[in-house]
């Protein structure tokens, strides 16, 4: 298994911004990998997250950090390795709404439409929104993971809007060439991919080499 724990100069938190797309399997795989690789995360859940988790687990996610911290440790079977800290959605005087506060940068997986509309247009009404819109100011690393099917036209043109600002858009698409065998195997291949972009390697996946697999 390939292990890229961090360096001195890569030991700044990465924000995990989760949103109320569904397919909230990718944010617990990324929090998995990225905690047993000793990262320290700062998440931050959106309003809607809470109801996705109702409807595609039926479990109620806490709202106070601390318990939020033990809940999303839980989902992702890590116990105590990295370091975690969560956020409520409405705190927009958290660290991470400022961009002193320094980080390697934001991944929002799975990312809403909605969050994806309100980014091109500039909008921030809560924590999560206002911690990309940080990120695009301070020229840092901004990775978006959508999950919707079909893209409208609206959907599209604003996806654009942010891949001209330098914001890279990975969807939940999978691939097939690394013979996937369960539903993680699937999911752990777009989590992997949206890592990449911030030069993170922390995922055993089998990558293509040219006419083979690497193992």
């Amino acid at each position: 298994m390939p292990q890229d724990y961090p360096t001195e100069q890569s030991s700044r938190p990465l924000i995990l911004g989760v949103t109320g797309a569904s397919g909230l399997i990718y944010a617990v795989r990324a929090l998995k990998f990225l905690l047993e690789a000793e990262y320290t995360i700062e998440l931050v859940a959106s309003k809607s997250t809470y109801m996705v988790w109702q409807a595609e687990q039926d479990i109620r996610m806490p709202v106070e950090p601390d318990q939020q911290e033990q809940f999303w440790r839980e989902q992702a079977g890590v116990d105590t390795q990295g370091k975690l800290r969560c956020h409520r959605s409405s705190d927009v005087g958290a660290n991470i709404a400022s961009g002193s506060f320094r980080t390697q940068g934001m991944l929002i997986m799975p990312c809403s439409m909605s969050t994806v509309g309100k980014l091109a247009a500039g909008l921030s009404s809560d924590l999560l929104e206002r911690a990309a819109d940080v990120q695009l100011k301070e020229g840092r690393k901004l990775v978006i993971v959508p999950r919707e099917t079909p893209f409208s036209l609206i959907h599209l043109r604003n996806l654009t809007s942010l891949a001209e600002v330098g914001v890279r858009i990975v969807p939940a698409i999978p691939a097939w060439y690394h013979q996937p065998k369960t539903i993680e195997d699937l999911v752990d291949f777009v989590v992997a991919r949206a890592l990449d972009q911030f030069d993170i390697d922390c995922i055993p996946i089998n990558r293509w080499q040219g006419g083979h697999i690497k193992q």
